[in-house]
């Protein structure tokens, strides 16, 4: 059942990301463009570190640099799926920004779980 404890992983890094998101971009105004590149890449880093704890075999498929090197190129495509869907969102939709990023976070979830085990772990 790793989709399901991937499930909660995958939770536990979105809650970190909106929350960071809505911290700095809904909160305190700063630009969500930037905000949203800065909390992602968090969110990705607690994710990978829950992820090889909780989900997938560190190092069985690859060595450790490479494994993490792969990580960071699935998330480099969820991240401009990321800015591409807040940006139809807030700035084409008029959505609010806390809407916005749970429902891009929401849209991301399959890909960045399909992409970890098929390329990565």
């Amino acid at each position: 059942m790793k989709i399901l404890r991937y499930f909660f992983v995958g939770a536990i890094a979105a809650l970190v990301d909106i929350s960071l998101f809505t911290i700095f971009a809904s909160y305190l105004k700063f630009p969500w463009a930037i905000v949203s590149v800065i909390t992602f890449i968090i969110a990705t880093l607690a994710n990978y570190l829950l992820s090889i704890r909780f989900v997938f075999k560190s190092g069985s498929r690859y060595k450790k640099h490479h494994e993490i090197l792969g990580v960071f190129i699935v998330s480099t495509l969820a991240l401009l799926l990321n800015q591409m869907f807040l940006y139809l969102f807030i700035e084409k939709m008029n959505l609010h920004l806390v809407i916005s990023k749970c429902l891009t976070t929401g849209m991301l979830f399959l890909w960045n779980y399909y992409g970890r085990k098929r390329f990565v772990f």
